[in-house]
């Protein structure tokens, strides 16, 4: 009697045939071999980990050395921005058309306060007794 299976069945009857004759060829590495591979995984997370905070910093440095924002921590992390200033102060000029709020209130230049640029130094009581008299 012939066998009238459809293409399905016997993909089906492959699949589960497979996977024990892949068992049974499998390679295997020995135990020191595959704990040295994990270390070197794991040795190389931390670095990627480490590496990613430093990107953040940096990142956030920039941010700040620009004085244009209050807080640095309003734009959000870019790699790309990372690595272009011109992006990077295109990018903050855009969140501060977008929400002029979070721009910094530093005051710059000549405000009207604090020393000014006369004789401070250059005071003579004496004569300023003998102006007066």
């Amino acid at each position: 009697m012939e066998d009238n299976k459809t293409p399905e069945a016997e993909a089906e009857d492959t699949t589960q045939e497979a996977p024990e004759a892949a068992q049974d060829d499998a390679e295997t590495f020995p135990r020191d071999y595959v704990e040295k591979l994990r270390k070197e995984a794991a040795e190389a997370r931390v670095k990627a980990k480490r590496a990613d905070d430093l990107a953040r910093e940096l990142f956030t440095a920039k941010v700040t050395a620009t004085g244009r924002l209050a807080d640095p921590s309003d734009l959000p992390f870019s790699d790309e921005l990372l690595a272009d200033s011109d992006a990077l102060s295109a990018a903050i000029t855009t969140l501060l058309d977008k929400k002029p709020h979070l721009a910094s209130r530093t005051p710059r230049g000549d405000v009207g306060q604090g020393p000014t640029g006369g004789n401070s130094g250059d005071v003579d009581l004496a004569a300023l007794l003998r102006a007066g008299a």
